[in-house]
């Protein structure tokens, strides 16, 4: 009966414990994430007050459950040993959940692997790189999380002009561009400020080159706003006849043979 009411009890908390968090984090991938870790708390009081319920029952009856423990201690100890590994991605696993770190949706580098993530579980992370390829990465293997999909991006471009063009107008012509797209209604609601420029990056050895970025919402959105920008970019400057030289390339020549 104490085992039932303490079941009922903790059954409870955690609904209460849920239903608070969704209040505070109503998006779709927080309900997931929430529901994975009701899940967790609920089967680990469960098994707790179950085994401690069971030891006391058997007690009551005469059972003596000393050798009882000191079994399990042993077996539990062995199961340690040989499950290092899967102990390890389990408390990983539930951190990863707990301190929300990774959702589906997101796009991170992990592990030395990097991808739009379609599954988070206490075991492992799966994900799915540009082509189409899936991994799955066990929890216990990473060691740090790059989250690039988290609440805003800024896409960083790089434009290369020739030596000769007028660096202040080069630049005048990405706020222009920028602005473009904030005027656009297809990606208005993506470009949400004003494109910060920040100069002149390097010398390189044809080009003047030249920093921007761009704050995007959603970060998803990233790539694509950048590819955009420089699309637009690219016929702003040809227009007003602003040149971007091509590449240095160094052509090695075989040795002649004798």
């Amino acid at each position: 009966m104490l085992a039932w009411i303490l079941q009922a009890a903790a059954a409870r908390l955690i609904r209460v414990f849920r239903a608070y968090m969704q209040r505070k984090a109503p998006g779709p991938d927080e309900q997931q994430r929430i529901e994975t870790l009701a899940r967790v708390f609920r089967n680990a009081a469960a098994a707790v007050i179950v085994i401690v319920a069971g030891t006391l029952v058997l007690g009551e009856l005469g059972i003596s459950v000393a050798p009882i423990l000191a079994t399990a201690g042993v077996a539990g100890l062995a199961i340690g040993f040989g499950a290092q590994s899967l102990i390890k991605d389990y408390f990983t696993g539930f951190f990863l959940l707990l301190e929300d770190q990774v959702r589906e949706g997101d796009v991170v580098e992990l592990a030395g692997k990097g991808g739009l993530v379609e599954q988070v579980t206490l075991r492992y992370v799966r994900l799915r790189d540009m082509d189409g390829h899936v991994h799955y990465v066990p929890n216990g293997e990473i060691k740090l999380v790059t989250n690039r999909t988290r609440a805003y991006a800024t896409p960083v471009i790089d434009v290369g002009v020739a030596y000769g063009e007028d660096i202040d107008r080069a630049l005048d012509v990405m706020r222009e561009v920028g602005r473009g797209m904030r005027g656009d209604p297809v990606w208005r609601d993506r470009v949400v400020e004003d494109v910060e420029l920040a100069g002149v990056e390097r010398l390189g050895d044809s080009s003047i080159v030249l920093r921007c970025r761009v704050k995007v919402v959603p970060p998803i959105q990233q790539w694509n706003v950048r590819r955009e920008f420089l699309k637009r970019l690219q016929k702003a400057y040809e227009e007003r006849g602003i040149e971007i030289p091509f590449p240095h390339v160094t052509i090695h020549q075989a040795p002649a043979r004798s």
